[in-house]
């Protein structure tokens, strides 16, 4: 579908939800929340309310804007991820996951990736004590229960759709970051080891995939300063992004988290941040957190891998999409 005719798409989605694809896709949205909802209780997850609103959010969000609000005086941000919130709730509850949902502004080209939204939803999971393995572990197992579940119960709405969809096999094919730059730099990339993947060759790497597959060890300085540092390999993380295949992109991004106070500092500190924002979040660290691995994963993205669409603005009710005033 050509831009503009997406465009009228969202503008219209009181018409448009009423379609025949759109009513499959939000019978399969419901039974993938369902499938992850069922599968997380079973391995001793509890799930928790997510914040909407707080004295600071998630600084790593790439090129997106953060939105502010007036808190009887004090300023306060919409959620842009709960990843802070879910280092102060494993100490408590030790294994804990939310459906959690985001606001980001994203710049106007990103409607034509097809895969950003300004308003989304992400299980957010996190459990105390565990490894990022443990966490692949988790993740591969749960994409795997999840689809299987939605290819056994969803036969009817996939026909209609006219998605044949695959169940992945675990475990999925690995590339540290490096291997992954070295790659898109044979294909004529002008990317840096010290970076993120754009998202243009991220898209790359996802195309010629089959099968999901992780990209793991990303450099200290494309990511936020809550995950940790390898003991072993100074300036490069404990962490990982799974990518789903055909061309769909970034599926999970996860990791170890730092838990040391002094180490959060002086990570703030080297990004150049101010502390004071983080003033409940840096006390808490001086008071001590269990050591946790978490992650999370895009309900929409989810759904579109799932289903098929061309555009994540049709795997969900009411999509908010940047630069377009919608309902």
């Amino acid at each position: 579908m050509h831009l503009c005719e997406c465009m009228d798409s969202i503008k219209r989605r009181y018409l448009t939800i009423r379609e025949p694809k759109a009513i499959c896709v939000l019978k399969i949205q419901d039974g993938i929340i369902a499938a992850i909802r069922d599968y997380l209780r079973e391995e001793g997850f509890i799930e928790i309310l997510a914040p909407i609103i707080g004295p600071v959010t998630d600084p790593g969000i790439g090129g997106a804007k953060q939105v502010s609000i007036d808190y009887y005086g004090t300023e306060f941000k919409l959620m842009s991820s709960m990843i802070l919130y879910k280092q102060m709730a494993v100490s408590s509850l030790g294994k804990i996951f939310s459906i959690s949902p985001n606001i980001r502004i994203e710049p106007l080209e990103t409607i034509r990736t097809r895969r950003h939204l300004t308003e989304f939803r992400q299980v957010d999971i996190e459990a105390a004590f565990a490894t990022y393995e443990e966490m692949i572990e988790l993740g591969e197992e749960m994409l795997c229960c999840v689809i299987g579940e939605i290819k056994e119960k969803f036969e009817n709405e996939l026909q209609k759709l006219g998605r044949e969809l695959e169940i992945p096999k675990a475990p999925f094919e690995r590339y540290t970051h490096h291997e992954a730059i070295d790659s898109l730099k044979s294909q004529g990339f002008n990317l840096s080891y010290e970076e993120e993947i754009p998202w243009d060759a991220e898209e790359k790497l996802s195309v010629v995939h089959k099968q999901p597959f992780w990209v793991t060890d990303y450099p200290i300085t494309a990511r936020g300063f809550y995950y940790r540092e390898h003991p072993d390999k100074p300036g490069i993380l404990n962490d990982f992004d799974l990518l789903y295949p055909e061309g769909y992109g970034e599926a999970i991004s996860g990791g170890e988290r730092e838990h040391r106070y002094e180490k959060v500092v002086e990570r703030i500190i080297r990004a150049d941040e101010n502390q004071t924002k983080y003033g409940w979040y840096l006390e808490m660290l001086k008071e001590g957190v269990s050591p946790s691995s978490g992650f999370g994963i895009g309900i929409e993205r989810l759904t579109r891998y799932v289903c098929g669409t061309e555009s994540i603005w049709e795997a969900v009710a009411f999509p908010k999409v940047a630069g377009i005033i919608s309902p």
